[in-house]
């Protein structure tokens, strides 16, 4: 018994100690910038939100999505703050100012546009949330601002320049907030 207890203080402490390393990294940064995207599909119906917030090492992008077909679908930030309907093509390309190749499977990649895929239920909903190191907002939201996107079909993760995700099925531009 007497070992018990010192393991268990240890053993406490070292959790302790993991915890604190895990709330530094990620934590919002006082100050930090922040933007905020409402997504409208196609045809102009709400389809949700998309946030970008400055977070320690990089931005936490978390997406609330409704709406939508239940599946798996691809999810980017795209380097132009533009969502002209039908296609949403004036979006351009995945925001990557580091020029590497698209998706996390990537040995080449992947870059700051790249976000996980997005799992759609059955009721329309789906969320997800990420950080992406290295990114910032006031990078993000330069001259020409940005946009999310999100794809009829799953991203590969791999496949460059878009992870073979299929058609934009919805937009929002990011707008500082």
């Amino acid at each position: 018994m007497r070992t018990a207890l010192p393991f268990a203080a240890l053993l406490a402490l070292g959790l302790t100690a993991c915890d604190h390393k895990d709330m530094a990294t990620g934590a919002p940064l006082a100050g930090g910038a922040k933007a905020v995207a409402i997504l409208h599909t196609a045809t102009g119906v709400d389809a949700g939100r998309a946030t970008a917030t400055d977070v320690s090492g990089g931005v936490r992008y978390t997406l609330d999505v409704k709406g939508l077909p239940a599946g798996t679908h691809g999810a980017h930030v795209h380097m132009t703050g533009l969502c002209e309907a039908p296609g949403f093509t004036t979006a351009g390309s995945h925001w990557n100012p580091s020029n590497t190749k698209h998706g996390a499977m990537n040995p080449a990649g992947p870059h700051e546009g790249d976000l996980p895929n997005l799992v759609i239920g059955a009721d329309g909903r789906g969320t997800v949330a990420v950080t992406i190191p290295g990114a910032t907002v006031v990078g993000m939201l330069d001259a020409d601002g940005a946009a999310i996107v999100i794809h009829a079909a799953a991203d590969d993760l791999m496949t460059d320049p878009s992870g073979n995700s299929g058609a934009r099925i919805a937009c929002g531009v990011f707008a500082a907030s």
